[in-house]
């Protein structure tokens, strides 16, 4: 059971890939500026996993990426992201004073060492508060034998702050979702998954769904109404691909609390990352897109819906294995 004292870091146990993570997706449409931070502590292994990623209003990407030197889980704060949870599971701040690289075409994160080294580098500085708007989700979707973030939760929120990026501000008064988890993780632990949320004034949704190499799923989410809170029943997931093979198009269905709600997303950006297995080969492949989501069945906000679809995928034989979904 979720308690308060959840959203603070967590005993490290003896799992040589134990790990803490702590993710803040954000959007402004007004300031048109989009992204997640994502701060990672794996200190039996020494090191951590930051990530900034920035979706700018003029199409480009602001990126960084850093291992650093991580031996204790006593706070999260490293490679210049820190994060300070001030009223549990209510208000959380985030900052990040760094540099990234303004990437001009995000597509070319397939191979992230020519995409970062040919780009030029920016100071940045993020300031953001998340203030919830709705009570936190808790779901693990941990199965035999796999090791992905057995202890789980997610909550909306309020995000208001400020990205200074070289001489460019960008003010933010929107909405997100944090994500929380700790336990062992392997990125090669899922065969695959589809993680789509969106967000926006009295209205919020997380759908996913798990893919086992049996060809079963496990599905699950929530979705909020303004008012409550309802876990998924049911979540159905129709992707369109682009020539790239990345999503495009999503039709979704979820289920809960007795009623159905439609809603369908186009791609605004994909970042393609990937993570490499432990024999040093690239193995995973994890599509970031920012997406626009509108209500197509269901009570919901008429103004468009922003948030994202992260589509991982083992890669076999040069294919990622979750092409049918």
């Amino acid at each position: 059971m979720l308690t308060l004292d959840d959203d603070y870091t967590h005993a490290v146990t003896a799992d040589p890939n134990f790990n803490e993570s702590m993710y803040f997706e954000f959007h402004d449409p007004e300031s048109g500026i989009a992204g997640f931070l994502r701060l990672a502590n794996r200190p039996n292994e020494g090191r951590g996993e930051r990530t900034i990623c920035l979706y700018l209003p003029d199409g480009r990407l602001a990126f960084g990426y850093a291992r650093p030197q991580v031996h204790s889980n006593e706070a999260m704060n490293a490679g210049g992201l820190a994060v300070e949870v001030v009223t549990p599971l209510h208000d959380v701040r985030v900052r990040f004073d760094g540099d990234v690289r303004l990437v001009a075409e995000p597509a070319a994160m397939s191979d992230p060492s020519v995409a970062l080294n040919s780009s030029p580098a920016a100071d940045c500085r993020i300031t953001l508060q998340y203030l919830a708007s709705a009570p936190a989700h808790e779901q693990t979707f941990e199965a035999q034998g796999q090791s992905f973030a057995p202890h789980h939760y997610e909550q909306l929120a309020v995000v208001t702050g400020d990205v200074a990026i070289g001489t460019q501000r960008f003010p933010v008064r929107g909405h997100g979702l944090r994500d929380h988890s700790w336990g062992p993780r392997s990125w090669q632990a899922p065969w695959f998954y589809r993680w789509l949320h969106g967000s926006a004034d009295g209205f919020g949704f997380m759908a996913a769904y798990f893919g086992d190499p049996d060809g079963s799923s496990r599905v699950g989410g929530f979705l909020f109404d303004g008012t409550e809170v309802y876990s998924c029943d049911d979540v159905q997931i129709t992707t369109e691909r682009d020539g790239n093979g990345f999503q495009d198009h999503i039709q979704l269905t979820m289920a809960a609390g007795g009623r159905r709600w439609g809603l369908h997303g186009d791609a605004l950006s994909s970042v393609p990352l990937r993570h490499r297995s432990a024999d040093g080969e690239v193995s995973t492949r994890i599509v970031e897109t920012a997406i626009r989501w509108s209500v197509t069945e269901g009570d919901a906000p008429a103004a468009p819906i922003h948030g994202m679809a992260e589509y991982l995928d083992q890669i076999k034989a040069g294919q990622p294995v979750g092409i049918r979904v």
